[in-house]
């Protein structure tokens, strides 16, 4: 085939863990980064870190860097014309291939290094031991170039209730989920062990996971010391694991620049196509907790600019942060995940869950397995938020036909049903819960009940109670359906 010399390939991958003894030998998260690099450069069969015109970083949550882009590049001695971190958000690392493709379609971009890391772990130990980390920070007027769409994903009403974390929305989710398959209780959790025990057993065959030793359904799903409920019906084992040092990154450029840099085609692989969208912002507003609309249109829109199906697919790397995550992306998808193999890394609970960066961890794990397979197609879906904002990659180490096509369906999504949200006076009275979640206490005691809500006219309400009777008596039996009352400031009465 003749390749438009613009196209974009992927040449170089590399990950890297680092598990510190302590502090002296413990690396900050560029450090990680400049090391995956390295491993990269490596194995795009460089002597040394290409002469990128773009180091482009995924946004890191746990140290302020300001400028990581500069400590990057400064590391691996290059002078890159732009400096770019991305906008926060777990869909960040595909979005910033999506976009570096087209930058390079456009000859924007010749050659740029992609990399992203988190030292959490490190990060968290020195807070628990009170220890001041000497990690270099930019100055206030250092800044890089952003790409990515900031996005709002939290209410003020939202904000106002408290409800504002991961680990609250995603098990409520869950619970619609449940109450959406008719499962009860307990033949649900059976289901979420199965499903995360599967994913510990993917985790267990990749030798760039944190914890690879497998975990038998009745692990998962049984609480003790080691594995404390969280957010009802998450134990600690279903919950995404950012305790981790791990750092990945990417080496794309074009056709052009590749056989100009001498390298192997026997590396190359294509990313076919792209999408990014997003749902509608904020929880409060979507249709239902059940399905995720912009995945299937989003996922759905990908594929078709790839002119493949979701059964002409052989890879799968599904966005695992909690199972819900994954439950909502097959259903929209149309992925069996009794069937089909869905993760090639073990996930962010397993593999490791280093906040914005799992999924250049799992499209670098996915390159490598391309290599292996010439002719298959990988698709990688990255989930930001509370399943809100979305990034798709379609991948081959056959070139594409049409070079690389991208869409951005946001106009669509955003026509679609939404919700009122009813507060105060307003949403008190009879309503009836259509998901909810309960948070336990480190000591593993149920102590805040959180519940979405629907009045008789289809608007929503949030409703959330303290009383740790019934907090207690909401982790038993099925709660979706029941109707409760609400007080003239949200308080969940019964």
């Amino acid at each position: 085939m003749n390749l438009d010399p613009r196209t974009p390939v992927i040449v170089g991958v590399g990950q890297y863990n680092h598990r510190a003894d302590g502090f002296d030998d413990a690396l900050e998260p560029v450090a990680l980064m400049e090391r995956a690099v390295r491993i990269a450069t490596d194995d795009a069969g460089f002597d040394g870190p290409p002469a990128a015109d773009s180091v482009r970083v995924v946004n890191v949550i746990g140290w302020r860097y300001r400028n990581p882009a500069r400590f990057l590049a400064g590391r691996l001695g290059i002078e890159a014309a732009e400096l770019a971190e991305s906008a926060p958000g777990g869909n960040s690392p595909q979005s910033l291939v999506n976009r570096t493709a087209l930058d390079i379609a456009a000859g924007a971009v010749d050659v740029a290094i992609l990399a992203g890391a988190e030292a959490f772990r490190t990060f968290m130990k020195a807070r628990r031991e009170g220890v001041t980390l000497d990690w270099p920070k930019a100055d206030d007027d250092d800044l890089p170039v952003r790409i990515g769409e900031e996005l709002d994903m939290t209410s003020p009403a939202e904000r106002e209730r408290g409800i504002v974390m991961p680990v609250q929305i995603y098990p409520m989710f869950e619970t619609a989920l449940r109450a959406a398959a008719g499962r009860t209780v307990a033949e649900h959790q059976a289901h979420l062990g199965k499903l995360w025990s599967d994913l510990s057993h993917v985790a267990a065959g990749n030798p760039h996971a944190w914890i690879r030793e497998p975990k038998s359904p009745e692990e998962i799903t049984t609480i003790g010391p080691k594995n404390r409920m969280i957010g009802f019906p998450y134990p600690k084992l279903m919950n995404s694991n950012s305790d981790v040092d791990m750092g990945a990154s990417i080496i794309m450029c074009s056709v052009e620049a590749a056989r100009r840099m001498g390298i192997d085609e026997d590396r190359w692989v294509f990313p076919h196509a792209g999408t990014d969208c997003h749902e509608h912002n904020f929880v409060s507003n979507r249709d239902t907790f059940a399905r995720t609309p912009a995945v299937e249109l989003g996922g759905a829109r990908a594929l078709q600019l790839a002119g493949v199906t979701i059964d002409e697919v052989e890879l799968i790397d599904l966005y695992s942060c909690f199972p819900s995550a994954v439950q909502l992306g097959a259903q929209s998808l149309g992925i069996d995940l009794a069937t089909r193999q869905w993760s090639r890394t073990g996930g962010l609970p397993f593999c490791g869950g280093p906040w914005n960066n799992y999924p250049m961890h799992a499209i670098a794990t996915m390159v490598g397995e391309l290599r292996e397979l010439p002719d298959a197609r990988g698709l990688v879906w990255a989930n930001g938020g509370y399943a809100t904002k979305h990034a798709f990659g379609v991948y081959s180490a056959t070139p594409p036909a049409d070079g690389f096509r991208y869409d951005h369906p946001q106009d669509e999504i955003d026509a679609l049903p939404r919700r009122e949200l009813a507060v105060g006076a307003d949403a008190a009275g009879s309503v009836e819960i259509e998901a909810y979640s309960v948070m336990f206490s480190r000591e593993g005691e149920p102590e805040t009940a959180l519940a979405a809500c629907l009045l008789a006219d289809g608007r929503r309400a949030w409703g959330t109670s303290g009383d740790r009777a019934l907090a207690s008596a909401m982790c038993d039996g099925e709660w979706v359906g029941v109707t409760v009352r609400l007080d003239d400031e949200g308080a969940l009465l019964v």
